[in-house]
C-alpha cells in the first residue's frame, strides 16, 4: 500500500461506519484525506498525525459539490482517488413507499455519485493524472431483497454506473470499481433490524439470523476493516487489469 501514500483521497459519507474506517485506513497509509460529511474525523486524523480536511457537502446538490472539489484542490492540489460512500436506507413494502423516500435514496446514492464522478473525473482529465473511483455498492447489487426496492434499484445502478466510468475513463487512466459488501452492523443496520422486524412481524433476533445472515457461510456480519481493505486494494492496483467490476465482501451472502 506504499503507493498510496501522499495519494488524496475523497471520501463522502464518512460520518457511517464504514465511510470512517476507509477515511481512517487510508490515512494510516500515508494518503491525505478530503472527509466529505458533518463529523469530526478529520480533526482525528489530524491529531493522529495524518492529513485531513473536512468538508460539509449535500452529495445530490451540484453546486455543493463543485465547490468542495475545487475546496480539495485547493488544500491538497489533486484527487487521485474517489471513494463514494455516501448513503441512506428507507425500509417499507413498495405500496406503502413514498414517492418522496424513492427520490431521496436515488438522489444520494446515484445522483451523488454520478457528481461527484464527474466532478473528480474532469479534474483526473485536466491534469492527466488519472486515478480510482470506487463506489460503495451492496450484496443488494447483485440480489433483491423486500421492503427495500429503492435501495436494490440504486445500488444496481451504481454497478452500470462503474461499467459507464471505466469504459470512458480508461484512456485517461481513470480505473473504477464497485465494492459489495454484506451486512456490516451499524447504525444504519440496526435501525433496519427494527424496521424488517416490525414489517415481517418477527423478533429482531429472527431478522439477524433469518433475513440478514442466514445466507451467509458462518453467521457472521461483514466488518467496516473487510471493507476498507477491498478500497485500498482498489485504490493501489497498478493497472486497468481490474477495472469496471464489483467485488462482494459478504461472508458468503451472495457468491458469484
Amino acid at each position: 500500500m506504499l503507493k498510496l501514500s501522499g495519494k488524496v483521497v475523497f471520501v463522502t459519507g464518512v460520518a457511517s461506519d464504514i465511510g470512517r474506517e476507509i477515511a481512517f485506513e487510508f490515512a494510516r497509509q500515508g494518503a491525505n484525506v478530503v472527509i466529505a460529511d458533518l463529523n469530526h474525523a478529520a480533526a482525528e486524523i489530524q491529531e493522529s498525525g495524518g492529513r485531513a480536511i473536512g468538508v460539509a457537502v449535500d452529495v445530490s446538490d451540484e453546486a455543493e459539490v463543485d465547490v468542495v472539489i475545487q475546496a480539495a484542490v485547493r488544500a491538497f492540489d489533486r484527487i487521485d482517488v474517489l471513494v463514494s460512500n455516501a448513503g441512506v436506507q428507507i425500509v417499507s413494502p413498495i405500496e406503502d413507499f413514498r414517492f418522496s423516500d424513492w427520490k431521496k435514496m436515488l438522489a444520494i446514492h446515484l445522483d451523488g455519485a454520478f457528481l461527484t464522478t464527474r466532478a473528480v473525473m474532469k479534474l483526473m482529465i485536466a491534469n492527466k493524472t488519472g486515478g480510482s473511483i470506487i463506489y460503495m455498492g451492496s450484496v443488494h447489487s447483485k440480489e433483491s431483497s423486500m421492503l427495500k426496492s429503492a435501495y436494490v434499484s440504486a445500488k444496481h445502478g451504481l454497478i452500470e454506473l462503474a461499467k459507464s466510468v471505466a469504459k470512458e475513463g480508461a484512456k485517461h487512466n481513470i480505473r473504477a470499481n464497485v465494492i459489495c459488501p454484506g451486512f456490516v452492523r451499524t447504525p444504519l443496520v440496526d435501525k433496519q433490524i427494527l424496521e424488517q422486524a416490525r414489517a415481517l412481524g418477527i423478533s429482531e433476533e429472527e431478522v439477524v439470523r433469518t433475513v440478514m445472515l442466514k445466507e451467509t457461510v458462518d453467521g457472521e456480519f461483514t466488518t467496516a476493516a473487510d471493507v476498507a481493505q477491498v478500497a485500498l486494494m482498489f485504490a493501489a492496483f497498478p493497472s486497468n487489469a481490474l477495472i469496471g467490476q464489483s467485488m462482494v465482501v459478504s461472508h458468503g451472502w451472495f457468491m458469484q
